[in-house]
């Protein structure tokens, strides 16, 4: 069972943003799609909201008793911003909150680790989701998905390390029974697909669905940090070249029930993302 909610959605047009909107909609809940220029999503309700300007905050609380919180994308340190908000979230009669991690960052680690171990103390009713790599990297509009259209290589800093991607829909469907739930999850939930792939099993996959050829250039962990700060700041890129690193020697070579058992069916595998998302039509 689960109770009608009015839900703020703060990165309605992202990746698991405008996917958990669709599905709260779907399902009957009200959704106010926050961003910064307030673009509506079909059957939302539109409201600016800018994680840097805190006159935002009050407009995009209004009438909110969830939150769905997708971190400000490249900050490295998002909790100066975040958690100013979470307070005011609280006091304004917000009861659940819903945060978006990573499987990367553990609870207190850094980052967004520090909102997540804020996270129980401000709310009653509360969950993170922390899902491993989307599948979407390679589908949608990363620089991965790029390099993929326009070159035909995948760049990482990976080597042969395994990672258990998942499915974008996936995390939605498990941010939406997080919101929603009569009963608070109040938990960590690391979201993974059904089996972990190195990148180069992810470029032979994409090869096969799409007919082009993709293969996966393997940068040293320094040789990818530099080429992410020619386009984002050194720290944030250092940041994501570590945590390549990570991968390379196994820290994301892992699968979880998570999912299945939120959601009550299985994750999806990344050739059936692959084939929705950029089989020739």
């Amino acid at each position: 069972m689960t109770s009608l909610r009015t839900v703020l959605v703060i990165g309605a047009t992202g990746t698991t943003g405008s996917r958990t909107a669709a599905r709260l909609i779907a399902a009957g809940h009200r959704v106010r799609a926050a961003g910064r220029r307030a673009d509506a999503l079909p059957g939302t309700e539109a409201v600016r909201f800018d994680w840097y300007d805190p006159g935002t905050f009050d407009g995009a609380l209004t009438g909110a008793d969830a939150v769905y919180l997708v971190p400000p994308v490249g900050d490295p340190d998002p909790a100066a911003v975040m958690l100013p908000f979470l307070k005011q979230a609280r006091s304004s009669g917000v009861a659940r909150a819903v945060l978006l991690s990573a499987s990367a960052i553990p609870e207190g680690g850094r980052a967004v680790g520090e909102v997540h171990q804020a996270l129980p103390g401000l709310f009653d009713e509360w969950a993170v989701l922390r899902p491993s790599w989307f599948m979407q990297n390679f589908t949608g509009t990363h620089a991965h998905a790029d390099s993929i259209r326009e070159h035909g290589v995948i760049r990482t800093a990976a080597g042969a390390g395994r990672v258990g991607f998942v499915d974008a829909d996936d995390i939605a469907a498990v941010a939406v029974r997080a919101l929603t739930d009569e009963r608070a999850h109040n938990t960590d939930l690391v979201l993974t697909g059904p089996e972990a792939l190195s990148h180069d099993d992810i470029a032979a996959v994409v090869t096969e669905v799409t007919g082009r050829p993709v293969t996966h250039d393997r940068l040293t962990p320094d040789e990818m940090r530099d080429r992410l700060a020619a386009v984002i700041p050194r720290e944030f890129a250092a940041m994501l070249a570590d945590m390549d690193r990570a991968i390379a020697e196994g820290a994301e070579d892992r699968t979880t029930d998570a999912v299945h058992r939120v959601t009550g069916r299985p994750p999806n595998a990344f050739r059936a993302v692959a084939e929705r998302e950029l089989a020739p039509r």
